[in-house]
């Protein structure tokens, strides 16, 4: 049997008929960029997050970047964040002239630890950054609590966390503004590179409006020195589509998830996804914790049975080349280094069948039996 990781195929079929109908719309009216479509899905997609504006772009990583420069931050101002996330996160800081702090995460969510962040507040503090990591959004409460306290702007990185609450609120409505990935992967993926922002601050949507668009929302009317970061209308097209069918994927892969909690109950060498009770987990990816072993050799025994696995995130981000100048060292976040050692992620995907998932499950425990026993 073969599983992929993911299976965008698949994901697409039931749908082709209604995504080409508006791609040929598009054509047959020549909207090619911003204009009618990317209005009626920011609309939606503000609706959906609860929140009063939306600002489509042309990616997660610059929606991050442009939320940052919206926010009239100075050169070397410092963004706290979590050692453990895409590099993106912290590209994007790093892009907008701040440097970013790196906080530890939890050993159970993974996600950034709300204790560890008043360690790091300076007087270059600006923002907290939480990533609403594989799906899971963070303990949001003590991140406002501090975000008030030092009078910080909280960006949430809620780009694997499309649809996921917390205490009844949807990712995106709980910080002074949201940054989404539709990257095609994502629980909302367009066809393409597309992301968005959203906020309930007049005045923040306002600018980022023009900081997408050279600066401008009036054709040669520039305020500023902006830049190029538009959605275009078959991405939003695409997306508006798709948002219609959110909420279900999201049901299908928690049911997923179910079947391999249950499934891997019992298989003491593995530690299951922990969700914390005030969350709702959308599971953009499942990710398990290989307590002994080599997990190297699993992804190999498992790649050989035709099941595809992959690793979010194989380094934290001080490990990394390009982040080096952050001055880390090894051992300055243990926890976020351990679990970079440990974590799998399975397939996950809502067209992934039961079927799969009992195979998946049956390899993992065939090989603990025959490598590890």
């Amino acid at each position: 049997m073969k599983v992929p990781f993911i299976d965008l195929q698949a994901h697409h079929r039931n749908i082709s008929i209604k995504l080409l109908k508006k791609i040929e719309q598009i054509f047959y009216n020549a909207d090619f960029v911003l204009g009618r479509n990317v209005t009626f899905f920011e609309k939606k997609f503000a609706e959906y997050c609860g929140v009063n504006y939306c600002i489509g772009v042309n990616s997660g990583t610059d929606a991050i970047f442009l939320a940052l420069k919206s926010l009239d931050l100075n050169r070397g101002d410092e963004v706290i964040t979590a050692a453990n996330t895409f590099v993106a996160t912290v590209e994007a800081i790093k892009a907008a002239g701040c440097r970013p702090i790196l906080v530890d995460i939890l050993p159970d969510t993974y996600n950034l630890n709300p204790d560890e962040i008043k360690k790091k507040i300076t007087k270059k503090t600006r923002v907290i950054m939480p990533v609403h990591l594989y799906g899971q959004p963070v303990d949001m409460d003590p991140v406002l609590e501090v975000a008030k306290e030092y009078n910080l702007f909280v960006i949430e990185d809620a780009a694997q966390a499309h649809g996921a609450m917390y205490k009844g609120k949807k990712v995106g409505s709980l910080g002074d503004v949201a940054c989404f990935s539709f990257y095609p992967t994502k629980n909302l993926g367009a066809c393409g590179d597309a992301g968005a922002i959203v906020t309930n601050n007049e005045k923040i949507a306002s600018k980022l409006k023009k900081l997408r668009n050279h600066g401008g929302i009036v054709k040669y009317q520039h305020d500023f020195s902006g830049y190029n970061s538009r959605l275009d209308s078959i991405q939003a097209a695409i997306l508006t589509t798709k948002l219609e069918y959110l909420d279900q994927w999201n049901r299908k892969r928690q049911e997923n998830a179910e079947v391999y909690n249950k499934l891997l109950k019992n298989v003491s060498e593995i530690t299951t996804p922990k969700v914390d009770i005030n969350v709702t987990h959308v599971y953009h990816l499942y990710v398990i914790k290989l307590e002994i072993g080599s997990r190297d050799q699993l992804r190999k025994y498992l790649k050989d049975k035709g099941i595809i696995t992959e690793i979010h995130y194989p380094r934290p981000i001080h490990f990394i080349k390009a982040f080096r100048y952050l001055g880390y060292k090894e051992g300055d976040f243990p926890i976020a280094e351990e679990c970079a050692k440990k974590i799998i992620s399975l397939p996950m995907y809502p067209s992934l069948r039961h079927e799969q998932i009992e195979y998946v499950v049956q390899e993992i425990k065939n090989f603990i039996k025959e490598e590890l026993l």
